[in-house]
């Protein structure tokens, strides 16, 4: 019988961003966070982005979480190829991200430094997002 043959990532198709996120929607860790109001891929480079962001303008004060991971390839055929001979080289790395999903956590920060922080990691981000406050936070 033949075997398949490997490679070194896992071949996945685009899929359907259907729907609201089944998990991931609420806050586990910090107190504040940026929920997703769209639905999109979310490359490793924003994300990236958006941390670097939001961490220079808390000073390293406080921890952020990061509650998503780019774990979707995304190929990309080279440019003049002609159709056929296979599927491209992967060009980057992505994170599904649907509507609901809670992106970015922060905690150990007053909520005007979170609120700010997070509102500059957002306009990294290639969807709309909402600022979240945990229920049991005490103002």
């Amino acid at each position: 019988m033949l075997q398949p043959k490997r490679t070194k990532y896992r071949k996945m198709q685009k899929g359907r961003m259907k729907g609201n996120s089944g998990r991931g929607h609420q806050l586990s860790n910090g107190m504040f966070g940026i929920k997703s109001l769209d639905s999109s891929f979310i490359t490793a480079r924003q994300i990236e982005a958006a941390r670097i962001a939001a961490t220079r303008y808390m000073k390293r004060e406080g921890q952020l979480w990061i509650k998503i991971f780019p774990d979707k390839p995304i190929t990309k055929k080279p440019l003049e190829v002609r159709m056929g001979k296979g599927k491209g080289a992967p060009e980057y790395w992505a994170a599904v991200v649907k509507p609901g999903r809670i992106m970015f956590e922060v905690g150990g920060v007053p909520i005007d430094i979170a609120k700010e922080a997070l509102r500059l990691a957002a306009q990294k981000l290639p969807v709309k997002t909402k600022f979240i406050v945990a229920r049991d936070f005490a103002a």
